[in-house]
């Protein structure tokens, strides 16, 4: 899924409060560390995960379909061992097939809007990494209440980005038959509820063990599975967090 321009350029800003107290980049940047370089994150974005991992000095390479969110991450200048590259996970092709690590954060196998993409996707990822590499991702976990229905606009937090104080709103549209979900981004000035443009992303929801069944389907073996990124057992409590070797 591509992200457009103002998700683009107010990504930092607004994640900064919605997701940087996770602890999902500490986990990345462990992972990476247990495993040495070189890292390939897909769906890297603005590098808000990778960035920190290249600058420890691992081999990385970033991959993400949207030019405007790499635009970003190159505006931050990142080093030289960071390698940024335009595409897409479900057909990526790169030259090295020596990852020792793969990830996939923040729900980035979600934009994947068929199996068949999913599948297609692990396939690519698996053939790039060496016999021993590591793939890690994580979904979110579904609530089958909140799956089956909509969701009406909703305002969000406001935060500081573009030289003022932006809120996005959002509402959802979910397709039960396909697991998917239409989400609707609509952004306005906190002060003058100016509207600043309306923005849209898909997402398919993924339950447990279709994730471990995708997974062996596509030569993974999965071998740790989480709720959160502090490594606590998975009990359906928060994300689905997992790590699978090459098989």
């Amino acid at each position: 899924m591509d992200y457009k321009h103002l998700i683009a350029t107010t990504y930092d800003a607004n994640y900064a409060g919605l997701r940087d107290g996770s602890g999902d980049r500490e986990h990345y940047a462990a992972l990476a560390a247990e495993r040495g370089g070189p890292v390939l994150e897909l769906g890297c974005g603005t590098g808000r995960v990778l960035l920190p991992i290249a600058q420890r000095g691992l081999p990385c390479v970033g991959v993400d379909p949207s030019p405007e969110m790499l635009e970003v991450l190159r505006a931050k200048e990142p080093p030289a061992n960071l390698e940024v590259v335009l595409g897409r996970m479900e057909t990526l092709d790169l030259e090295r097939r020596d990852f020792a690590l793969a990830i996939a954060a923040f729900r980035a196998f979600q934009h994947l809007m068929s199996v068949d993409d999913q599948l297609e996707a692990l396939a690519r990822i698996r053939a790039h990494l060496r016999e021993d590499g590591w793939l890690a991702l994580d979904v979110f976990e579904p609530d089958l209440a909140r799956m089956a229905r909509d969701d009406p606009e909703t305002p969000g937090e406001p935060f500081e980005a573009l030289g003022r104080r932006i809120r996005r709103n959002f509402w959802v549209r979910r397709d039960q038959l396909s697991q998917t979900m239409e989400i609707t981004f609509r952004y306005v000035d906190d002060a003058s509820e100016e509207e600043l443009g309306i923005e849209t992303l898909g997402l398919r929801w993924i339950y447990r063990f279709e994730l471990e069944h995708l997974l062996w389907r596509a030569g993974f073996e999965p071998f740790r599975w989480s709720s959160a990124y502090d490594g606590r057992p998975y009990d359906r409590s928060g994300d689905i967090v997992v790590v699978a070797r090459r098989r």
